[in-house]
């Protein structure tokens, strides 16, 4: 997961804070003991011994402690989980971060040294497939594009161009516009989907048709190398091979991508798909 990032640690960094299920832990407060592996890359700081190239240790550990002292939450799985988003949105060049919160003497009238929580979290690249064949069908894809940047944990790094494309599966339509967009995001591939589906709602998509017409059709056609295969979710996109109105505008700001699955980059699928056709 982590192979290709270099790491800086912060070990058992003390916290005095409010955390816990207990009102009593909530108004008196303990101590809790901090860790966090930062991935990132120190390659430029390591040839130029600039402070700035890096990430400087001391402003997260100070950012931890002032982070878990101004917030109280009942779960270790809360504290961690928001503070390891909060690090990851607002520390440049941090790309994954292990963090591990520890509570040392919790109170279950037992003896015990700590009780922790450990998570792992950071950025992924999703691609994302719009389509649009009702009303202003530019206004709808370019909306989206805007709505899915406004996500928090979401970041549009690319958007192709839009091409009109004819209806795929249901012929008896208008025409799409269709385009591909890279996406940053925190988010893991379900809750991004959930995303992807509150835009289409908003844009008055209504999945009555398959394939049938649509204001707004978003789909994730990869997330990083991952894939899943099940009923509601199939990444990579279970026939993003086959259709040119996918692979043409996805070549665009992603020639070389390579399908987790085939083995092909997205340059060599839609040059393929365009020798098929020619064929015919």
């Amino acid at each position: 997961m982590h192979e290709k990032y270099d790491k800086i640690k912060i070990t058992d960094l003390e916290v005095f804070a409010n955390h816990g299920v207990f009102p009593e832990e909530n108004v008196l407060g303990q101590k809790f003991l901090v860790s966090a592996t930062l991935y990132t890359d120190t390659r430029r700081a390591g040839l130029t011994d600039d402070l700035n190239a890096s990430i400087h240790y001391g402003e997260v550990s100070a950012f931890i402690d002032r982070y878990l002292r101004e917030h109280t939450f009942k779960l270790l799985e809360r504290a961690a989980e928001a503070l390891a988003e909060e690090l990851l949105l607002h520390t440049k060049g941090l790309e994954k971060i292990l963090l591990e919160i520890k509570k040392p003497w919790a109170p279950i009238k037992l003896p015990l040294k700590t009780v922790s929580v450990e998570i792992g979290r950071g950025w992924h690249t999703a691609y994302i497939a719009l389509g649009s064949n009702m009303g202003n069908r530019e206004n709808y894809l370019n909306d989206a594009v805007t709505a899915l940047d406004a996500v928090r944990g979401c970041s549009v790094k690319k958007v192709s161009r839009f091409i009109e494309t004819p209806p795929y599966g249901v012929t008896d339509q208008d025409n799409f516009l269709n385009g591909c967009l890279e996406l940053r995001t925190l988010l893991p591939p379900y809750e991004l989907l959930g995303e992807l589906h509150r835009i289409e709602k908003q844009a008055g998509r209504e999945r009555i048709v398959r394939w049938g017409p649509r204001t707004l059709d978003l789909d994730i056609i990869f997330y990083d190398d991952m894939v899943i295969e099940d009923a509601d979710l199939c990444i990579p996109h279970v026939e993003m091979h086959k259709r040119k109105f996918v692979l043409e505008p996805l070549c665009e700001i992603a020639p070389y991508k390579r399908h987790p699955v085939y083995g092909m980059t997205v340059w060599e699928m839609n040059q393929g798909l365009s020798e098929d056709t020619d064929n015919q």
